[in-house]
């Protein structure tokens, strides 16, 4: 329910420290992944999506899943364009996890590049990668900022 409200961020991270302080009950990848994308909708709180992200791993050994990784991205993106942030997620995903990016990954990633200045060159890199490595087929949302992209980057 919190991550439905925008606004309710900070109540999703407080339930994933009570349910493990006060009843002992250890989150799984639903819980973590609902938080993250809470994090995301409240306006791209990036830096407590990382956390995380970063905590259910190293702390509860939990894989994240694709979910997982494409609410931390939107987050990236919708929290300013943290766009390094973003491409550092996709690689990750695959490095690590071996969890190939979907369209809503490579989306979210190229919209981060988009509204971090409007970084083109790793827009269009993302999105030829999507296509010739993973064999993807972009929606209009990634043309959309791709697009943009290029038009924020001048030149």
């Amino acid at each position: 329910a919190c991550e439905k409200g925008g606004g309710q961020w900070v109540r999703a991270l407080a339930l994933i420290e009570e349910m493990q302080k006060k009843h002992d009950i250890p989150p799984d990848v639903i819980s973590y992944s609902a938080a993250i994308s809470a994090c995301e909708k409240g306006g791209g709180q990036w830096e407590y999506a990382l956390g995380l992200l970063e905590e259910m791993q190293e702390v509860h050994g939990l894989k994240p899943s694709v979910i997982t990784y494409n609410s931390a991205i939107s987050a990236c993106e919708k929290g300013g364009g943290q766009w390094v942030r973003a491409l550092a997620l996709i690689e990750e995903m695959q490095k690590k996890h071996d969890i190939p990016p979907d369209v809503i990954s490579y989306s979210a990633a190229i919209s981060a590049c988009e509204k971090g200045g409007g970084q083109w060159e790793y827009a269009l890199g993302l999105l030829e990668e999507m296509q010739e490595v993973h064999g993807l087929k972009p929606s209009v949302i990634t043309y959309n900022s791709a697009i943009s992209a290029c038009e924020k980057g001048g030149g």
